[in-house]
């Protein structure tokens, strides 16, 4: 609950900040301390420090372990964001108080999405993550690429809330409550009504995580939004989709899961298998990137097949490993001039530093050794192994992770192997220090695995 609160008032705080200060640094400023904050207290929660105990949420809410592992790591990955691309904010517009206080509201909208025990709420934190990225995506008003990805992320989004609205009311109908335990309850065999919510209720959140067949809007979307807020929504806002869709389907849909899981196993493989291969023909790496988070996604969707308890572990370890490998990556790609990748021939003679760590995040999103996106891919497949039920599945993973080397290592031989022209880049000392702190983070994820969950595990449990 801490979190919910306390991120809908940072939300209006650095609206008011946008009346009293015409400063740029002050407003960066107060974002950065107040995620800070927002960081510290939904730790304490996850100690036991609950400082608005006595709002009662009428069993609506129900604040777990996985939903506050997952919320620590989200607004974690914020804050490094934050500090990473804070000032690539300011180019987009002048409105950038409301910028940050868009983000704080889409942070409020992912703690709901993170613990939410009803299908009420479900599409309460939904639309409140959603509407702000409307904005944000069409916040470079001067670009009417930036328009047009808006004004399709807005339709794609209205209609995929639409059938997830037609799902909630045809599950209501039968059983007359949004709470989850009660759906549960009898839905050992799946009526037509329930069959066809379920099945709504899948598509719908398909569309939120960019799922094949219902990615249609991502490319573009993506492609088209500012490059600074790209990094945000294909990480925490689309992991934050997946930790809803599994906490649904587990919820209201898991004494069936035999019913439904063939469908979501055929929707993973053909999530992978569309997103690599599309994305090896791309010739701009920020779209690029774009059919990557499809694939990722395919990756993702392993922990919604499986839902076991490596699973869930999985999700919470892939969200950290993804999120800080592709944050950087994007914080690389803003200090270009050249998305292509034609732009990055010969950036490690230019700028070392920022290849280096540029190969590091590459690597992990390719899942090498020895990097967090390896083990984060082996949890998912482990989770399928498990579950015995979609072995087939486990070999399509393996053979698209291997399609998915390809495209990323374009990117590693342009910056060490090809000769480029000149290119000024502006980087700071601490943004240079950032990144190499997040690179040996994603590399210490690598050697040692278990480190984070240990660490997050022993916060719930003081």
């Amino acid at each position: 609950m801490n979190a919910i609160v306390i991120s809908a008032v940072l939300g209006v705080v650095m609206m008011f900040c946008g009346v009293f200060t015409n400063s740029k640094t002050a407003v960066r400023t107060v974002a950065i301390i107040g995620l800070l904050g927002l960081v510290v207290s939904n730790v304490l929660d996850m100690g036991g420090y609950h400082f608005f105990e006595k709002v009662n949420v009428r069993g609506m809410l129900s604040f777990d372990i996985i939903g506050l592992l997952f919320n620590t790591i989200a607004f974690g990955s914020t804050w490094i964001y934050f500090l990473l691309s804070g000032r690539d904010m300011e180019r987009v517009g002048v409105n950038l108080a409301e910028y940050f206080a868009l983000i704080f509201f889409v942070l409020c909208g992912i703690a709901i999405v993170s613990s939410f025990n009803s299908l009420l709420m479900l599409f309460l934190g939904i639309e409140i993550i959603s509407i702000p990225l409307y904005i944000l995506t069409g916040s470079d008003k001067r670009n009417l690429k930036s328009n047009e990805a808006a004004l399709k992320y807005f339709l794609m989004g209205s209609f995929s809330t639409g059938i997830m609205l037609m799902g909630i009311t045809l599950i209501y109908g039968v059983k007359g409550s949004f709470d989850m335990e009660v759906i549960r309850q009898g839905t050992l065999n799946l009526t037509p009504m329930i069959a066809a919510g379920l099945l709504l209720l899948l598509f719908a959140m398909s569309f939120k995580v960019s799922a094949v067949p219902f990615h249609f809007w991502t490319p573009d979307a993506y492609d088209g939004a500012p490059t600074v807020f790209t990094s945000f929504m294909a990480t925490i806002v689309k992991v934050a989709g997946f930790i809803a869709f599994i906490r649904l389907f587990e919820g209201c849909f898991g004494d069936v899961k035999g019913q439904w899981q063939l469908l979501a196993a055929i929707i993973t493989a053909a999530t992978l298998f569309i997103g690599n291969i599309t994305a090896v023909f791309q010739q701009s790496v920020k779209r690029m990137l774009s059919y990557s988070s499809i694939a990722q996604a395919g990756f993702m969707l392993f922990a919604l097949v499986a839902m076991n308890n490596m699973a869930k572990e999985g999700m919470i370890f892939y969200a950290a490993a993804y999120s800080l490998a592709t944050i950087g990556i994007f914080a690389v790609l803003l200090k270009m001039k050249d998305y292509t990748f034609e732009g990055f021939n010969g950036l490690a003679k230019r700028q070392p530093v920022l290849a280096a760590t540029n190969t590091v995040f590459l690597l992990s999103l390719a899942g090498i050794p020895a990097t967090a996106g390896f083990w984060a891919k082996f949890y998912m497949l482990s989770a399928a192994v498990e579950d015995g039920n979609v072995l087939w599945l486990v070999i399509v993973g393996v053979l698209c992770a291997a399609i998915s080397v390809y495209y990323y290592f374009r990117v590693i031989q342009a910056m060490y192997f090809k000769d480029g022209d000149p290119q000024e880049i502006e980087t700071s000392r601490s943004f240079k220090g950032l990144l190499i702190v997040i690179a040996a983070v994603v590399i210490l994820l690598g050697i040692f695995p278990h480190w984070l969950l240990n660490q997050l595990y022993s916060f719930f449990y003081l």
